[in-house]
Parts: C-alpha cells; sequence; structure tokens
C-alpha cells in the first residue's frame, strides 16, 4: 500500500518511488511541522526545471538546481476563505497552465472499516458528523492529496496517533473522492 520504503534499520525513508509521491510526502512533513488542528491548505505543484527556466530568480529564492529536475515544487497558495465549503471553494478554482498539478491538505475524522455498520439510520448530516466525533473508534487524520494534470494521484495519510514520518501511508486510492475533486480543478 505505500510507496514509502524503510531503511534496513529502519533509521528512515529512501527516496519514494515517484515525483508526485516526493511532492506529497514533503508537504506532509512540512505541513507536520506546523503541528495539528489547521485549517485546510493548498498547493500548486509546478515542475522544477521549468520553475528554474521561467523564473531563476524565484528558482535561486527556493534554493532549487539542476538536481532538481525531474521533481515538483510545491508552492504553498492563499489560506483558504474561511466559512467556504472544502467542494464550493475547490469549484472555483482554475490553474494557469505553468502549474503541472495542486495538493489540498485537510485534517479530518476517520472510522475503521466496518464502523458503517452501526451507523444510525436516517440520522441528517449533523447528527452523522456527531456521531463520527463521538464513535470510540475514530482516528483523526491529516490527508495530503496529490494530482496532476495528466490524472495520476497519490495520499499521503498521516494518523494523529502515529505522527511520525515513517508512519505515513501513501498510495493513489486512500482518499479518491478528494483527489477526484483535485483533478476536476484542471477540468
Amino acid at each position: 500500500m505505500s510507496d514509502v520504503s524503510f531503511t534496513p534499520d529502519g533509521s528512515g525513508t529512501l527516496p519514494a518511488a515517484t515525483p508526485l509521491t516526493r511532492a506529497a510526502l514533503e508537504i506532509d512533513e512540512y505541513v507536520s511541522g506546523l503541528g495539528w488542528d489547521r485549517p485546510a491548505r493548498l498547493f500548486a505543484l509546478v515542475d522544477s526545471a521549468e520553475l528554474r527556466r521561467t523564473d531563476p530568480a524565484v528558482a535561486r529564492q527556493l534554493g532549487l538546481d539542476a538536481s532538481q529536475d525531474g521533481e515538483l515544487t510545491p508552492v504553498e497558495q492563499e489560506e483558504l476563505p474561511a466559512g467556504t465549503a472544502l467542494d464550493e471553494f475547490l469549484g472555483t478554482i482554475a490553474w494557469p497552465s505553468s502549474v503541472a498539478g495542486c495538493a489540498l491538505v485537510v485534517e479530518r475524522l476517520m472510522l475503521p472499516p466496518g464502523a458503517e455498520k452501526s451507523r444510525p439510520a436516517g440520522a441528517t448530516e449533523a447528527q452523522l458528523t456527531e456521531w463520527v466525533a463521538n464513535h470510540p473508534a475514530r482516528q483523526e487524520v491529516r490527508i495530503t492529496a496529490a494530482v496532476l494534470r495528466d490524472g495520476k494521484r497519490e495520499t499521503a495519510l498521516r494518523l494523529r496517533e502515529k505522527d511520525l514520518a515513517r508512519e505515513v501511508l501513501t498510495g493513489p486510492d486512500l482518499v479518491p473522492g478528494l483527489t477526484k475533486a483535485l483533478l476536476a480543478t484542471f477540468s
């Protein structure tokens, strides 16, 4: 399930398999340094070599050199408007052609498989939200969903109770609804 590999002695991670996975993990690591209980964050993903070619001053400021060619550089966007529903906000985004992809970081509550069996029948959205928030098996998670214009997607998932880089799960299909919504911003 995970593209994150560990050194044989367990001391650290090896480079992830793809530039998109590396970008998602880089964003996850950056946001993890800011702590939990943060608002959603949006990032443009730009081709590092293209950024060096088209905007060398910014590339120098970011410390990019030829060794990052073939990589993606995350560029954090302005804060999401307070009080705006995430799906509503995503529907307003239009990316310029220089943006190869995007990533979104959100914190959510997640229930384990099988928890839906005890879901209250006929509950309103507010009642379901309360049910999830009070469920004894709930997990707080930080989701970093990243996509490219060509349809590639990656997700990094960090559990609050296992808040370590080596515990971050990655995979393209961990939160398919969110990656689908991000891909729609390129339509």
